[in-house]
């Protein structure tokens, strides 16, 4: 997997010593608030673990600090869409990191890769994620209502896309 740098992050494949920053993350109820239901360590060095060898991007500040991660997931029957996936530990949100990286990943996604669109899913409530989809080129297509559950509560999902 290609490294790919912004004006101020680099974007590389995960490495083992990215361990601690990955479940700093996926433990951290305000990250995971949006996410999904918290997971046992164990659960969480399997996914961390699967994600080694993806095409999931650790996110780095110019001093190699593991700030949070990005990826794409291209989908098994429409090879040219992918789902794309992001987190960012707390004290790295709100300084423009998020929309670099997913900038940077998309161009990756359709010169590289091949992508013709580009999913991003977003529960309604998390109005941070919805803006920078918009801010990214990502259009509202779909609105599911009541489609996910987390922690005993149903949640709008929002579907965004953004096309080549």
């Amino acid at each position: 997997m290609p490294v790919l740098t912004t004006p101020r992050l680099t974007l590389s494949s995960l490495e083992e010593s990215d361990w601690a920053g990955f479940l700093a993350l996926r433990q951290d109820p305000q990250v995971m608030r949006f996410m999904g239901e918290q997971q046992t360590e164990e659960a969480l060095r399997l996914k961390f673990t699967s994600r080694l060898h993806s095409t999931v991007f650790a996110i780095r500040s110019p001093q190699c600090a593991f700030l949070g991660d990005i990826g794409l997931m291209v989908s098994d029957s429409y090879p040219q869409e992918a789902d794309i996936g992001y987190a960012l530990l707390p004290q790295a949100q709100g300084k423009g990191y998020a929309q670099e990286a997913l900038q940077a990943v998309c161009e990756y996604g359709f010169k590289q890769l091949g992508l013709m669109a580009i999913n991003g899913w977003v529960l309604a409530e998390n109005a941070g994620s919805v803006a920078l989809l918009e801010k990214t080129g990502f259009s509202r297509t779909q609105i599911l209502e009541k489609a996910f559950q987390l922690n005993g509560e149903w949640y709008d999902d929002w579907v965004y896309r953004r096309e080549k």
